[in-house]
């Protein structure tokens, strides 16, 4: 499973840094980060990617469903988005 994080569509409401704590709020740029995310490959500079622990995929889950712009989606591993 994976999550993928449009840091660009993030609008700094920190609450996905509520129910995973991979997400940590930056104050600085407004927005959250995603902890040992790499950026995804091709156009999409501002979107990061990272594979979900499985003893975290809860916790990842609940961090995309409460996302107010939608800037957080899961992924199970055949690719299908499932948040």
């Amino acid at each position: 499973m994976r999550i993928e994080f449009d840091r660009d569509t993030c609008t700094g409401m920190f609450q996905c840094t509520a129910e995973w704590e991979a997400f940590e709020e930056n104050r600085d740029d407004g927005k959250a980060d995603l902890l040992d995310a790499e950026p995804k490959e091709g156009d999409d500079a501002d979107v990061f990617v990272r594979e979900i622990p499985a003893d975290a995929e809860f916790d990842a889950k609940m961090a995309a469903r409460v996302c107010p712009v939608d800037a957080i989606r899961v992924y199970d591993d055949d690719g299908e988005r499932i948040v």
